[in-house]
């Protein structure tokens, strides 16, 4: 924000000294002289705020029809590359088309009901060994940050959306808990939350990236082989992809007794993404980013979409099956 030296102590000390006029003349004139300086510098915080604007909503182009039948496929155009084995790239982007179907009247009544449920602590949905109360579907409404639980079982839709249609790329999601839990204490500590899971039969794996204030996704793309890494306010998180391709590695010898074959795998930081335009909406972004990828969708949203989103996605939260 611009600050206003104009303003301070000294200058008006200096003024008021240096004129030749009575208090109320001069009282008038510092406080004209304020006012003038005040507006100048508003309308240069509001010239810089809308450059920002349009650099986040550049909404115009967005990521490419897949060429492979399973997988989200990413331009082979680089915009940097600052190793070896990671690669900044800027998605190909093409206008939004809508599909954002509208709720019904008996939908927005289901979704009203759940936010004005007063008992924080009631169960209003279980499904795949979790449960989601009154207090976590709050999280959705207004401004308010998503929790892990929300996050959980959305990524649990999106499993099950993947196992209901033969069509999508086989899908597996860690929980929230995972990413903090492995990038702290490696693969020994998490090596029995797979231990009836076959990671290596999927197509993609989600990764939901908490880093404290801030919700990200990466992704495990054994089709293309790539390690992607998807931030709603562009940050550049190697660490997490570098942990991810050191897992795979200890997770193939300690489930398999085989080797993993790190050739020909691939480090992708996306940029030109969509971008979140508040501090509150990274989980939103993390969801929808999972959604997208997973079934092979180009980018069609932005921060505009987000109050509809939340409102939808605690509809298909209630209703256990995505829209």
């Amino acid at each position: 924000m611009t600050t206003l030296p104009i303003l301070n102590k000294d200058f008006v000390k200096e003024v008021w000294t240096k004129t030749e006029m009575d208090e109320k003349s001069r009282e008038v004139m510092v406080t004209q002289i304020q006012l003038d300086e005040y507006k100048k510098c508003r309308m240069d915080d509001e010239e810089l705020v809308s450059r920002r604007m349009k650099r986040l909503l550049n909404i115009t182009r967005r990521l490419p029809v897949p060429n492979e039948e399973h997988y989200l496929h990413i331009s082979d155009q680089e915009e940097e590359e600052d190793d070896d084995d990671v690669k900044i790239i800027d998605g190909v982007f093409e206008e939004a088309v809508d599909e954002f179907p509208e709720l019904s009247a008996n939908q927005e009544s289901e979704v009203n009901r759940a936010l004005k449920c007063m008992n924080a602590s009631k169960v209003l949905v279980e499904g795949f060994r979790l449960q989601i109360t009154s207090k976590d579907i709050s999280t959705l409404a207004g401004l308010n940050w998503l929790n892990d639980e929300v996050i959980n079982f959305y990524m649990s839709l999106i499993v099950e959306r993947s196992q209901l249609d033969t069509s999508l790329p086989p899908v597996y999601a860690f929980n929230t808990f995972f990413y903090p839990k492995v990038a702290a204490d490696g693969h020994k500590s998490v090596r029995r939350w797979t231990k009836n899971v076959d990671l290596f039969g999927h197509g993609l794996i989600l990764v939901p990236v908490h880093l404290g204030v801030h919700w990200c996704l990466a992704v495990i793309d054994f089709y293309k082989k790539e390690l992607q890494y998807y931030d709603s306010m562009g940050g550049d998180n190697r660490k997490c992809l570098d942990v991810l391709l050191t897992y795979l590695v200890d997770e193939m010898n300690d489930k398999k007794q085989e080797k993993f074959d790190t050739s020909g795998w691939v480090k992708i930081l996306l940029k030109d993404i969509p971008q979140q335009m508040n501090g509150s909406d990274c989980g939103m972004f993390a969801c929808k980013f999972a959604e997208y990828v997973t079934r092979r969708a180009k980018f069609t949203f932005n921060q505009s979409h987000m109050p509809y989103f939340r409102r939808r996605m605690i509809y298909e939260i209630l209703t256990k099956k995505l829209m």
